[in-house]
């Protein structure tokens, strides 16, 4: 072995100490432009309208229906008389989930405050839009569709976040369950109001599915950055740390199966979709949390706008391969 002269390892040494100090020095800026925005981000004056359906409708039986249909006149359809709504209005299984929803969300102060920071961001992000009404309501726990975005409309179903532990969930699985807390709420209003920036691509790749999730995700970034990553992507702690152990294995088993540019659907439901645990076909496959397709394409965007100077709305129309490439991801640990 070539014996390594003092002056070239003080060389050496300085050049390390002259990388960590240009990477500090980049931190500092980086987080001293994200407080500066924050600051600007909190004087932004945004008027949010929280309407309490579930309230009005349940938890008030004087309210005249023909009134409530009137001032809701989508939960409304026309096709059913007003019996149907009568009996619901009566039905005792809808009381019980009722009287769970008001003792969790009879003071939605909380809620309402993390709605206005997150209204704040998306102005900041994205002036042009136009912020929606909220309004809650119960969806007989339709844990697939929290929260929808239509329109003028944020329609937020908090009988889907009662807490995990909650008996009327008994029938739901687990890992379903895990994301059924109120802290969720916020980061799928987020995921509600931001799929429509990101453009879905044209490739049926997996690296394109994953930079998808990954934008989305990056999203979450910038306009609820208060939130833990595993509030953002629906991880438990112990998730978060498993995928922060395992990322720079995950990713060779990617590259060294071939993956990035595959398109089979597969790929999708092993490592994309919401699942109990992702699908190496490895002894720990159960070990693994789901969707960590989503997670290292979100380590791939979050790279390649720490090491580019690009606009948002180009990170959002931008395709994956091109993503990767000036991404400069490469998972260590």
């Amino acid at each position: 072995m070539k014996a390594v002269s003092r002056n070239s390892f003080i060389f050496f040494r300085m050049s390390r100490n002259m990388t960590f100090l240009i990477a500090s020095f980049l931190v500092a800026v980086a987080c001293q432009r994200q407080d500066s925005s924050e600051e600007r981000i909190a004087t932004i004056p945004v008027d949010i309208e929280v309407v309490r359906f579930e309230e009005a409708f349940y938890g008030n039986v004087a309210n005249d229906m023909g009134e409530l249909k009137e001032k809701f006149p989508y939960f409304f359809p026309e096709q059913f008389s007003d019996s149907v709504w009568t009996n619901r209005r009566e039905d005792s299984l809808q009381l019980v989930l009722f009287e769970e929803v008001h003792k969790k969300f009879n003071d939605f102060s909380e809620q309402q405050d993390r709605l206005h920071k997150l209204f704040q961001h998306i102005k900041f992000y994205f002036p042009e839009d136009s912020l929606p009404k909220v309004v809650t309501l119960m969806s007989d726990v339709d844990y697939q569709n929290k929260v929808i975005h239509a329109d003028s409309l944020l329609l937020v179903s908090v009988d889907t976040y009662l807490g995990g532990e909650n008996p009327l969930y008994d029938g739901i699985s687990r890992y379903q369950r895990e994301d059924m807390y109120p802290a969720r709420l916020i980061a799928d209003a987020t995921d509600a109001m931001m799929k429509s920036k990101v453009v879905i691509p044209a490739s049926r790749t997996f690296l394109a599915k994953m930079v998808y999730y990954g934008k989305l995700h990056y999203l979450k970034d910038l306009v609820i950055p208060w939130e833990t990553d595993a509030v953002k992507i629906g991880y438990t702690d112990n998730d978060i740390a498993w995928v922060q152990e395992n990322e720079q294995y995950m990713w060779k088993y990617f590259v060294e199966n071939s993956l990035l540019y595959d398109t089979d659907p597969k790929l999708q439901r092993r490592f994309i979709d919401e699942a109990p645990f992702s699908k190496f076909f490895l002894e720990f496959d159960q070990e693994t949390p789901g969707s960590v397709g989503q997670w290292v394409g979100w380590q791939i965007v979050r790279s390649f706008m720490a090491n580019n100077d690009v606009a948002l709305q180009t990170l959002l129309t931008m395709d994956a391969e091109s993503i990767f490439n000036r991404s400069k991801y490469k998972p260590n640990r």
